[in-house]
């Protein structure tokens, strides 16, 4: 940590206070530390430099000067003694050093601000904010000085300048700003700090309000404690003033017009938000500790990781909050809060973020630890994931789990070092001061409404108990938990301030702990804000989708010919200024040819076509991934860019045929990503979640890159439903196919999702024609049926000439989970059944038809999960003869699809039939990287299929 602080005056952030230390050491070089001192005497020591630099300040300030201050008169230079002269110089000189000081206060006061409650973090020694380092002493304290920008007097004292830069950015609050490239937020910010010196000033009852909060959050925590002796539930003591925060920023949405809020939330102190801000009733709580809560669902979670959604009333009306369901993995929430509130939003047409706003709260050590929260923040400014600002609240209890030591927690100085990569401010400020705390919750959430940005606010204060309540902190912790045992708590601490002030004596706080003891022994909420059955009016109505609904259930996929014919003409009318690519002018010309039946359909135009029919039908689309507009292996095109960039014309120089398709159509999205897997996917689940009757897709750029996401789709995507209840759509296109391109670009780890099945949670599938993926999209929003659905989509299929559909297929067929044998075989002489999946079955074909065989059927599992029983028994009982079942995949062994269904398959076989195997061996690696090994490795599989003896 002493190595960071020594570099860090040379970051970016630091520039203007650099060269404000540089302007001092060109006036005089001994008038700064010796090590500024040498450095920048190395800058002059250059060969392209012979005349050592000069002051800027003079020139700067006699250019400025007569717009800021009031004439002086002057007298001619050769009537000036050398005395005024020097002494004319020395004052200018002290001026620029004050201006200097105020804007180190701006860069560096929070390293000295009172911000730990424990009091164990030494305030770090920073020279250049004492009056000496900029060459002022004591004999300027009391002389008059511009104050510059500073907000307050005009003209002030030294001492009154230094008394009030201390009390804006070195007391309970410290801010982080200066870092920020737009002057007018600073501008903004300092007002509102230097304004009022960071001191609040509440009424008596609003203070009694705030002591009310805390010992509302106390109480809780005491109560728990005694009734349910060492059960877990991750206490919120030390951190009491999150709950008067939590109120005031509520309060405050709704007072300014805010009319949704979405929070999401990590363990630590989850059980008191619920109660007392949420207003979940304590009986309830108290039966979940008792394990007599009646659950529902099939899995359920532990009661410090259950969503909850409520209303508070406000004096701007009600404010309608949800909390979401969020599982241990710390901060993989973030992402999933910003989609719903995307979603929500979208809902409101809420354009730019003013009636529904994201409320993340964070603890520090997963703060600055877990990469999904630098993900998160780099969509916060993005056109496609943007939800116009987030506000932050850090649980700071200064340990992470057993870890307090900074120099083992991270590598940066602050855990919120990481926000300044978007330019998000930070109001540090210290716990113990409940006041403040209520302040700077004012200022971050006036400043996101303002400038529809992230902004954070540092809650720095402790954990009274150990990681849990079952844990004993002092093992690894004795220092830090030697102060917290005689610690009094926060509520105490107020208190007693407001006992001093006169605002309350010690029967009203007295009072106010028996009362909130009362309410718990009934099991009421005393939370009169809290208001109970309210229905928001923009509510999704989910009634539709929690019917009983079988996967199968029949449902009418097809589109008329003549619709189709329509569809095809808008997806291919493309304006004549419009400059396409010749390579796409090519795909566009032969799609006319598709839409009039005079070529077959491709897999690109099959799958425009079922978002096109959506679209008409009134389904709004939301598609997004790394390269999805133009599609990874150039098969979608659903963006077409102008090759001469008309930009005054069209739209970034894009075209996009699939807004054009209907009067009055629903809104469609398709956005190229940023480089993100785990963000964007827990957005998109978010999104599905929050907007049942919009088709969400999310497109691996290949589909093992998932990889990246895996606790997306382990802990939401498929045990969202059964931990929670929470339904979902979601659509995941997955490339997959073995094309020799190597480990890394051939699975999409179908095992890893059959593994994941059970209870009917997710939907697996592999079409392997277009019209098979017209049909799956379109019935994923046809079917009353909200399950993920995930689809291990094709690479080489993509133009395969076998792999094509008619028109006719689109509008008279439907999806099915099993493709029977196509060709002309006679049942009865079949003695095999070869069964696959995918791009594998036209490699299949081809070996058979090379070989002539017309004993050996192969039919096509599109759908793997839930898997069609009655359609493969058919299979069977179609082949009367049949004495051998072989099921053939492209992966090796230990991957795939062959251990998740073999006792699937074997469930339908007779007792005269035996079942086996062709596929690659078992492999550590989902591929080979040689090309040549590949192709032989295919061959040998495609053989074993038809071998003579399994």
């Amino acid at each position: 940590m002493k190595q960071f602080l020594k570099n860090s005056m040379l970051f970016g952030a630091n520039a203007a206070f650099i060269e404000a230390l540089y302007e001092q050491y060109l006036d005089n070089p001994a008038s700064v530390p010796t090590e500024w001192h040498q450095y920048f005497d190395s800058l002059q020591q250059t060969e392209t430099i012979s005349v050592r630099d000069v002051p800027h300040s003079p020139i700067v300030q006699s250019l400025t000067r007569p717009a800021a201050t009031q004439p002086v008169a002057t007298m001619p230079a050769e009537r000036q003694t050398a005395a005024q002269l020097a002494g004319a110089e020395i004052k200018e000189r002290k001026q620029v050093a004050v201006l200097q000081l105020i804007n180190t206060y701006r860069f560096l006061g929070a390293r000295r601000a009172a911000l730990d409650p424990l009091n164990l973090q030494q305030k770090q020694d920073v020279p250049e904010l004492d009056p000496g380092f900029h060459g002022l002493s004591d004999a300027d304290l009391d002389q008059i000085f511009n104050s510059g920008s500073l907000v307050g007097p005009e003209r002030a004292t030294l001492r009154e300048i230094l008394q009030r830069l201390q009390q804006t950015y070195c007391g309970s609050i410290g801010a982080e700003y200066m870092y920020i490239a737009d002057l007018k937020q600073k501008r903004w910010i300092q007002n509102r700090l230097e304004s009022v010196a960071s001191q609040p000033n509440f009424s008596p009852e609003y203070k009694r309000h705030i002591l009310e909060r805390l010992t509302a959050a106390e109480g809780l925590e005491k109560y728990l404690h005694n009734r349910y002796v060492g059960q877990k539930r991750f206490s919120g003591e030390g951190n009491e003033s999150l709950i008067p925060l939590l109120d005031r920023l509520l309060q405050h949405a709704g007072t300014i017009g805010v009319q949704e809020i979405a929070m999401g939330m990590a363990h630590r102190g989850r059980l008191n938000v619920l109660v007392n801000t949420l207003g979940k009733m304590p009986s309830e709580l108290f039966q979940e500790f008792e394990g007599k809560h009646p659950q529902a669902l099939t899995s359920g979670d532990v009661k410090y990781h259950q969503g909850f959604s409520s209303a508070v009333m406000t004096p701007g009306g009600i404010l309608y909050i949800a909390l979401a369901f969020n599982p241990s993995h710390l901060e993989i929430v973030n992402p999933v809060v910003e989609g719903s509130v995307r979603a929500r939003q979208h809902r409101l047409g809420d354009k730019v973020g003013d009636l529904v706003i994201p409320v993340l709260l964070h603890g520090d050590a997963a703060f600055s630890g877990q990469g999904v929260v630098m993900e998160t923040l780099n969509l916060s400014q993005t056109r496609g994931f943007g939800t116009g600002g987030t506000i932050h609240v850090i649980i700071n209890n200064q340990i992470g789990f057993t870890t307090s030591d900074p120099r083992d927690s991270r590598s940066t100085l602050y855990c919120t070092d990481v926000v300044k990569m978007i330019d998000a401010p930070v109001l540090h400020v210290n716990g113990d001061d409940p006041e403040a705390v209520v302040l700077a919750t004012e200022i971050a959430l006036d400043y996101r409404m303002q400038f529809h940005k992230d902004i954070v606010i540092d809650l720095i204060c402790f954990r009274r108990q150990g990681h849990n309540e079952q844990d004993e902190p002092m093992v690894t912790q004795p220092s830090m938990y030697r102060v917290i045992r005689k610690h009094p708590g926060t509520r105490k601490l107020y208190a007693d301030r407001l006992i001093q002030e006169s605002v309350i004596d010690e029967a009203g706080v007295a009072a106010m702990v028996q009362s909130y003891q009362d309410a718990m022994d009934t099991g009421c909420n005393p939370n009169p804000s809290i208001c109970y059955d309210y229905k928001p009016p923009h509510a999704v109505n989910w009634a539709p989708f929690l019917k009983p609904v079988k996967w199968n259930k029949p449902v009418k996929t097809g589109v008329a010919l003549k619709d189709l014919k329509y569809l095809a003409e808008r997806l291919t009318d493309i304006p004549s200024t419009f400059k396409l690519h010749s390579r796409v002018e090519k795909i566009i010309q032969d799609r006319r040819k598709m839409g009039d039946g005079s070529l077959p359909i491709d897999w690109g135009m099959a799958e425009n076509l079922a978002y096109a029919a959506l679209l008409k039908d009134g389904y709004p689309i939301r598609i997004s991934g790394q390269d999805c507009g133009r599609g990874t292996f150039f098969h979608r095109h659903a963006v077409l860019h102008d090759q001469k960039r008309e930009q005054d014309q069209w739209e970034d120089g894009t075209y996009v045929p699939l807004r054009h398709i209907a009067p009055k159509q629903p809104s469609l999205v398709i956005i190229d990503s940023m480089l993100s897997e785990e963000a964007v996917l827990g957005f998109e689940y978010g999104y599905a979640t929050a907007q049942p009757n919009d088709l969400v897709i999310w497109e691996a750029q290949f589909g093992d890159f998932a990889n990246g996401a895996q606790v997306v789709i382990d802990q939401f995507i498929s045990s969202g439903e059964a931990k929670w209840g929470r339904l979902c759509g979601l659509v995941m296109l997955l490339p997959h196919g073995y094309e020799g391109q190597g480990p890394e670009h051939s699975s999409a780890r179908l095992e890893r999702f059959l593994q994941l099945c059970a209870e009917y949670n997710i939907q697996v599938c592999i079409p392997s024609t277009p019209a098979q993926v017209f049909h799956l999209l379109r019935r994923q929003m046809l079917r009353p049926l909200r399950k993920p659905l995930i689809i291990m989509s094709p690479k080489s299929m993509l133009r395969h000439k076998e792999a094509v559909s008619s028109l006719e297929e689109l509008a008279d067929g439907h999806f099915q989970a099993i493709i029977p044998e196509t060709e002309a075989l006679d049942p009865s002489k079949v003695k095999r059944i070869i069964a696959c999946s995918g791009k594998i079955y036209y490699e299949l074909i081809a070996y058979r038809r090379e070989h002539d065989m017309t004993d050996m059927a192969i039919i096509r599992l599109e759908q793997l999960y839930p898997f069609p029983h009655d359609d493969f028994q058919a299979e069977i009982d179609r082949y009367s003869q049949a004495q051998e079942v072989v099921w053939c995949q492209e992966e090796p062994g230990n991957q795939g699809a062959w251990h998740r269904i073999q006792h699937y398959l074997q469930r339908h076989m007779r007792d005269d039939q035996t079942l086996g195997y062709a596929l690659r061996p078992s492999s550590a690696s989902p591929s080979v990287g040689y090309l040549a090994l590949d192709r032989l490795l295919q061959k040998q599989a495609i053989e074993a299929a038809f071998r003579d003896k399994l």
